[in-house]
C-alpha cells in the first residue's frame, strides 16, 4: 500500500495545478466561456495521455536502450532539482509560461498549456520514477496512477474555476505557491539522487 498523501503532494508539486491557472487564463483570454471549458478538457486529456504513456512505456524504453533505472533516478533527480531551483529563484512557472502564451497569438491548448505547463519534464520524470517495476507491485502502480490522475483532476477543476481562483490569489499568490512547491520538489529531487547513487553503487545504509 502506497503512502497516498505523500504521493499526492509529490505529484501536486511537479504538476503545480495552481501555477497552471495564470497560464490557462493567458492562453484562453480571447475565447468565450464554452470554448475555454473545451480547451481545459482537451489540455488535461492530452496531458493524461502523455503521462500514462510514460507510466506504461517509460521504464521499458530505458531498458531497451540499456540505461539502468538507478542512472535515470540520478539524472532525473538532477533535472528535477534544476527545475525546482528555477521555480524557487528564477522566473516562477506562471510568469515564464504566461510569456510563452503571450508571445504567440495562435497558441493552442496543447502548448504551452498541456505541455509543458501540466505534463512538463518534472511530471514526466515523476511518472517514470514513481512506477518503477522493481519497487512497486502492479497494484501499487495502479494506485500511484490513480493519485496522479487525481492531481490532474484538481488541475482541471482549477482551470474550470480559473477566473475565481485568479481573483482570489492573484499572480503574486500563484508565484508564491509555485516557489513553495519548488522547495518541496527540490527535497524530493535530492532524495531521488541519493537513492539512485545508493542503488547504482550497491551501497548499504546501516543504522547506528
Amino acid at each position: 500500500m502506497i503512502d497516498i498523501v505523500s504521493t499526492f503532494i509529490f505529484f501536486f508539486a511537479v504538476v503545480d495545478p495552481i501555477g497552471t491557472v495564470p497560464v490557462y487564463l493567458a492562453v484562453t483570454h480571447q475565447f468565450d466561456p464554452k470554448s475555454r471549458r473545451k480547451i481545459a478538457f482537451k489540455a488535461v486529456l492530452f496531458a493524461v495521455a502523455v503521462l500514462i504513456f510514460f507510466v506504461i512505456a517509460g521504464e521499458y524504453i530505458l531498458t531497451a536502450i540499456d540505461i539502468p533505472l538507478s542512472a535515470f533516478q540520478i539524472a532525473g533527480g538532477i533535472v528535477l532539482f534544476l527545475f525546482a531551483l528555477s521555480m524557487i529563484f528564477g522566473e516562477s512557472k506562471p510568469e515564464h509560461e504566461v510569456q510563452l502564451a503571450e508571445a504567440e497569438e495562435n497558441q493552442t491548448a496543447i502548448f504551452p498549456l498541456a505541455v509543458p505547463s501540466i505534463a512538463g519534464p518534472g511530471a514526466i520524470l515523476a511518472a517514470v520514477l514513481q512506477t518503477e517495476n522493481a519497487k512497486f507491485s502492479f497494484v501499487e502502480q495502479i494506485e500511484i496512477t490513480i493519485v496522479m490522475l487525481a492531481v490532474l483532476s484538481v488541475t482541471l477543476t482549477l482551470m474550470l474555476c480559473a477566473s475565481g481562483v485568479h481573483k482570489l490569489i492573484g499572480n503574486s499568490g500563484a508565484s508564491i505557491i509555485s516557489r513553495v512547491m519548488g522547495l518541496i520538489l527540490a527535497s524530493v529531487a535530492v532524495r531521488s539522487v541519493l537513492s539512485g547513487i545508493t542503488e547504482y553503487f550497491g551501497l548499504a545504509i546501516g543504522t547506528s
